[in-house]
């Protein structure tokens, strides 16, 4: 168990742990059905065990971490209903965000896109998820960015951590890496061409191929 607690001196301490906690289970450090036991990580962080349970009841209502009787805190499975709800969102962002960045992208725009597809194929070749990961999240922030429309960019950003367990585990999916490298060129091909129509109908392709993936690998760990 790998926990990184960075102070903040105008946070309460117990935002702080929260803080701490939520980034590990999104980033995987906890898996789900994992326990969390409140003497273990409060050692491991140095604090009490009043923070530690205080920020497990804020990932509760989050719907990061389930109570279980007789067992304590665990990680939330990542179910099919949660996968579906997150990226039928997701779905209409991504598919708004390349209609608009078709019109509006500018040179600018254009060269940044062109170097965040190039970096996501090198992150691919690394074989590291975490490289992937940020490269993935780089290569579709571009094409917010590319939209010029600050309120659709601020919510795909407030939706980014709500995804990010769904995105993990769709690139630890080797086997389809080929397949993530010639969606993101045909997408990026598609907004230089100013194609919103084909743009459109790829990203869609690819959210749905993620989610396949993702219902895949969740219903063969359940």
């Amino acid at each position: 168990m790998k926990l990184d607690m960075k102070i903040d001196e105008y946070l309460p301490l117990r935002e702080v742990v929260f803080n701490t906690l939520r980034k590990a289970i999104i980033e995987g450090e906890f898996q789900p059905g994992e326990r969390l036991m409140e003497v273990t990580i409060a050692n491991k962080l140095g604090v009490s065990r009043t923070p530690v349970r205080e920020a497990i009841r804020m990932l509760e209502l989050e719907g990061l971490v389930k109570m279980v009787p007789r067992k304590g805190a665990e990680v939330a499975d990542i179910t099919v209903k949660d996968l579906k709800d997150a990226l039928e969102v997701r779905m209409a962002i991504e598919s708004l965000s390349v209609k608009l960045a078709c019109e509006r992208i500018d040179e600018e725009g254009k060269e940044d896109l062109k170097k965040k597809c190039i970096s996501f194929r090198e992150a691919i070749n690394s074989k590291l998820v975490p490289a992937i990961v940020q490269g993935d999240e780089e290569f579709h922030n571009a094409i917010y960015r590319a939209s010029k429309n600050q309120k659709l960019i601020n919510i795909a950003q407030n939706l980014r951590e709500q995804v990010y367990r769904y995105r993990v585990e769709y690139v630890k999916d080797f086997l389809y890496h080929d397949k993530l490298i010639r969606e993101h060129d045909q997408i990026t091909m598609a907004i230089l061409k100013g194609d919103a129509e084909t743009a459109q109908r790829i990203m869609e392709e690819h959210i749905y191929n993620q989610e396949q993936i993702v219902i895949r690998n969740v219903t063969n760990n359940a």
